[in-house]
């Protein structure tokens, strides 16, 4: 086989870190949590359609827009873990669960959402 092919093969068994996290508030007891299949590449995304003023909540767009994104934190709250039979292959109702468990827990803690 040749480098090529053994890379796109390596490629295609990598497994991304699937979870939730959250973009949270400094200044009011305010957050936003979501639930992904791809926790770096959903972080680097939401982040990024923030900064662009293109996030689709418009309510969190507004906050980051005007208080700007030093006042926010982006840190991961749970992560899933594959099945170690790998016969699984869509964790999105898992991924839905972890996510409302985690919105619970805040709701909880007395935490407005975005």
């Amino acid at each position: 086989m040749d480098r090529k092919k053994q890379l796109k093969e390596l490629y295609k068994q990598m497994k991304p870190d699937m979870g939730v996290y959250i973009v949270e508030s400094k200044l009011e007891k305010k957050c936003h949590i979501e639930a992904t299949s791809n926790l770096k590449s959903g972080i680097n995304s939401t982040v990024f359609k923030l900064n662009l003023g293109a996030h689709p909540n418009k309510n969190l767009q507004q906050a980051w827009s005007e208080h700007g994104e030093d006042k926010f934190e982006v840190r991961v709250l749970d992560q899933l873990e594959y099945s170690k039979d790998e016969s699984k292959t869509d964790y999105s109702n898992d991924l839905a669960e972890l996510q409302a468990i985690w919105v619970k827990e805040y709701q909880k803690n007395g935490m407005e959402f975005y």
